[in-house]
């Protein structure tokens, strides 16, 4: 294997309590009901608009509350991106790790692509990914195969040499989409039996396993 694709949230940072807090203040300011971190944990992996219209009330799911509270998230969410959020255990070192064996690593978030790039730079700051992709404008977010394929582009690697890491649904058939490799994880935001669904070509449960995954 030549290169290795992180899903950002759930799989290389535990970011779930900031997102929360972030999703709360933007449902507070409009008036809503707040939503605690298992609901938020549900409702993560399909991007911030997916992120806000599940975290609404049936009867306030509209463009209208959804572009108010958007902007209310971004302003909230970029000044408290790393209050509590962490990299899971022993994730710098496995990084290092594949950076030392020569494997390129990159990152597809459907997180937007200037906190995907923050929380790298802040968290990883001695690992040169060949690729750090989030939600840009005019991309289709994931399960869409285009942040594999542009990642492909970038490193020059081919989907045979890749294999995608990530915690949910929507990262296993973003990489099937794709046709590259699978491997989910359980310790993020989504149950075994979600990801085991999937038929994913690997699963596993805690990050040191992936050390002698490759």
């Amino acid at each position: 294997m030549k290169l290795i694709i992180f899903d950002l949230d759930g799989t290389l940072l535990n970011t779930i309590d900031d997102l929360s807090a972030s999703v709360n203040h933007a449902l507070w300011e409009y008036g809503f009901t707040p939503r605690s971190v298992a609901e938020c944990r549900n409702f993560v992996g399909n991007g911030v608009i997916k992120l806000l219209e599940r975290a609404l009330p049936d009867y306030a799911r509209n463009a209208d509350n959804l572009t108010r509270l958007r902007e209310a998230f971004f302003n909230y969410y970029d000044g408290h991106l790393w209050d509590k959020t962490r990299p899971y255990a022993g994730m710098k070192g496995i990084l290092a790790s594949y950076q030392a064996r020569g494997i390129k690593l990159a990152v597809a978030s459907n997180k937007y692509q200037s906190a995907t790039e923050r929380l790298i730079e802040h968290f990883f700051p001695q690992i040169p990914f060949a690729a750090v992709f989030g939600q840009r404008d005019n991309v289709p977010v994931k399960p869409h195969p285009q942040i594999v394929q542009d990642i492909l582009a970038v490193s020059g690697e081919t989907g045979q040499n890749a294999l995608y890491i990530g915690d949910s649904d929507v990262d296993m058939q973003t990489a099937q989409n794709a046709g590259v490799k699978t491997c989910g994880v359980t310790w993020g935001y989504k149950p075994r039996e979600v990801l085991a669904a999937c038929r994913p070509n690997y699963l596993i449960d805690t990050p040191q396993e992936l050390v002698n995954l490759i």
